[in-house]
């Protein structure tokens, strides 16, 4: 799925009554961005629709988007889902990677020689040109708009006729994206912490509005520096580029209503929140 490449090694907080400590990322530990809570919510209903048999619940692709993205970087995304600024990993160049010389002619990863995985749900372009998906309505397929990336993580752990529920089942899917043990232990950590609770927090977008969004080419350009904030795992690598700025799409996510004051500062956001923005030192939101 994504060439075995660096993923988030870190694992859930602990559930205490204390305020969550701040990321990396820049959100409370464990929180997620609105528009990147939307997207997986949105996966789990169109897959329930068509691979009702898989069983897949929103939680384990948020488990997956929190170890291979932070979650798009903490929400780092515009209104219809595109990350602000690329998601790429390291070129697959063997070594301590995959050795995948290039499959798109650069078009999602800037990098004309070799493959680089792309966007917050890490595919690599051959991938996703097998499993691409449009989740958002706006006729593309893009691996940098979350609601496209995660609806195509979806369909790829539900392929084969898999059903999540088993446990087994569920194992082979997630070292299905990346063969390390060690992996599959982190996100199964923080598939049962989503599983017994989640906080919804607003996106980034008050940093987003502040810089100008990168162009994001159609042709191949030098392959950019894989972003630093990852550290490395037991296998390859990945990271995106960027097909031109998307329009507004046809239709509007699923999303929560916010019923309180955000937790970081941002503009009026454009999605309403299913459960609610609970500040850092409220209690968790059931699953049920």
């Amino acid at each position: 799925m994504s060439g075995d490449t660096p993923y988030r090694t870190d694992l859930p907080p602990l559930r205490t009554g204390a305020p969550k400590p701040r990321s990396t990322s820049g959100v409370p530990g464990g929180a997620l961005p609105a528009t990147v809570f939307a997207a997986y919510r949105r996966a789990e209903s169109e897959l329930a629709r068509t691979a009702p048999g898989c069983r897949l619940r929103w939680q384990l692709l948020a488990a997956i988007g929190q170890v291979e993205s932070g979650q798009a970087r903490g929400g780092r995304v515009t209104p219809d889902g595109r990350t602000v600024t690329p998601i790429l990993g390291p070129r697959l160049t063997g070594g301590a990677f995959a050795v995948v010389r290039d499959t798109d002619g650069g078009a999602y990863d800037g990098d004309a020689v070799y493959d680089r995985a792309v966007g917050p749900m890490q595919f690599i372009p051959s991938t996703w040109a097998h499993w691409g998906a449009d989740g958002n309505g706006d006729g593309r397929t893009d691996p940098d708009n979350v609601y496209d990336a995660a609806l195509a993580a979806g369909r790829y752990l539900c392929a084969g006729g898999r059903d999540l529920s088993d446990p087994a089942e569920l194992d082979r899917a997630i070292l299905g994206y990346n063969r390390s043990e060690a992996y599959l232990r982190t996100v199964r950590a923080w598939y049962d912490y989503y599983l017994t609770g989640h906080r919804v927090v607003p996106d980034r977008r008050a940093e987003a509005r502040d810089r100008t969004e990168p162009s994001r080419p159609q042709t191949p350009k030098p392959a950019p520096k894989p972003s630093d904030d990852r550290k490395p795992g037991p296998g390859p690598s990945r990271t995106p580029s960027t097909p031109p700025a998307a329009p507004s799409p046809s239709r509007t996510p699923d999303a929560p209503k916010a019923s309180q004051t955000p937790l970081v500062p941002l503009p009026e956001p454009t999605l309403t929140l299913p459960g609610g923005i609970l500040p850092d030192p409220d209690p968790l939101t059931s699953n049920g």
